[in-house]
């Protein structure tokens, strides 16, 4: 592996490959699926799955060219020792972490719904990092696990884009990573949050990171 420029805004980056990982953040069942937490929330969860197959090229793409991939899950333990009261109180009873849905209790670790989809299933050497908040470093080993393999560049991918590919974002930025969203393998039930999501994070010259389209991240991270 090399180094390569990834066409971006608000300017082209230039990362050495070796020390560049893709990150997938919570692409998963209780999302992403109907019957679903998100569905279930009264959310349309088609504008979620529009980011499955960016982020399956981009998957493909890291696996080609040798990049470490990661995934992540949000959820708790099943005793629910792990979720602060003020996150399982925001809903009703009935649609609170913890409780029964069509695909096991909601956001509880080792139910149907925590899982990842099918479509973007990790490969046997993949890790998967269980993470009970929104950020993928809150209470997690992740900065352990990058700052072994020399890391300092994410790709990040996976949903929702405004909140826990947001939070990863500004974890990864304020613990000196440099982050490149990529924009249409990220997705909101909320369309306009999406846009100043990323708006937000190519500001003022990049006060978060940069946001690139998977097509551009493809052709340079496994270039034809």
């Amino acid at each position: 592996m090399g180094e390569a420029v990834i066409k971006a805004e608000p300017s082209a980056l230039r990362v050495d490959l070796a020390r560049t990982a893709l990150i997938v953040i919570d692409m998963q069942r209780d999302f992403l699926e109907p019957g679903g937490f998100g569905a279930a929330l009264g959310n349309d969860v088609s504008l979620l799955r529009s980011a499955i197959e960016p982020c399956r090229r981009v998957i493909a793409a890291a696996r080609a060219g040798k990049l470490l991939v990661l995934h992540t899950r949000e959820g708790h333990r099943p005793d629910m020792s792990d979720a602060p009261p003020a996150k399982v109180e925001r809903a009703e009873p009935q649609l609170r972490i913890g409780a029964r849905g069509p695909m096991g209790r909601i956001l509880i670790r080792g139910e149907q719904g925590h899982d990842i989809i099918p479509e973007l299933a990790p490969s046997g050497d993949e890790p998967v990092i269980d993470k009970p908040g929104k950020g993928a470093f809150y209470q997690t080993d992740l900065e352990a696990m990058l700052r072994n393999r020399g890391i300092v560049n994410l790709l990040v991918c996976g949903v929702t884009t405004e909140v826990c590919v947001h939070t990863t974002i500004r974890e990864a930025n304020d613990r000196g990573f440099r982050c490149i969203a990529v924009a249409d393998a990220c997705a909101s039930y909320f369309p306009a949050f999406h846009k100043v999501a990323l708006d937000m994070v190519k500001a003022q010259g990049g006060i978060f990171g940069w946001v690139a389209g998977s097509e551009d991240v493809c052709a340079a991270i496994a270039p034809s």
